[in-house]
């Protein structure tokens, strides 16, 4: 029963080892390496920007992280000193923030803005 195991074990070994000789054998000479990819393109004039600002600012004991996108303020973290951070949000985009203490809702509704009239 051993021999018969050992055997396949060393059948198996050699099987994954012997794909790699093989690739190795039929490499041409004259392989190039991969270019740099080039880098990416410059938005196009009233292309809307996609990486948010984010602005850290120090008031006392506390943090805060303003966040925006195209300068439209849509978040605030603030970070107290002693106790939990907490998120304003301005989730439809008319300047009202409502409070947060955890993004991590659970629910996953989607928000997407399909047209806007600015």
């Amino acid at each position: 029963m051993r021999p018969l195991l050992f055997a396949a074990v060393f059948a198996a070994a050699l099987g994954s080892v012997a794909p790699a000789v093989y690739a190795q054998a039929g490499r041409p000479p004259d392989l190039q390496p991969i270019p740099e990819p080039p880098p990416p393109p410059e938005p196009l004039e009233g292309e809307v920007a996609v990486e948010p600002q984010i602005t850290i600012i120090q008031r006392g004991e506390e943090t805060v992280e303003e966040h925006r996108v195209n300068g439209k303020l849509y978040m605030i973290k603030v970070t107290p000193r002693h106790g939990v951070p907490y998120y304003l949000m301005d989730e439809n985009g008319s300047g009202a923030m409502t409070r947060y203490d955890d993004l991590d809702s659970g629910l996953r509704v989607p928000k997407w803005v399909i047209f806007s009239f600015d």
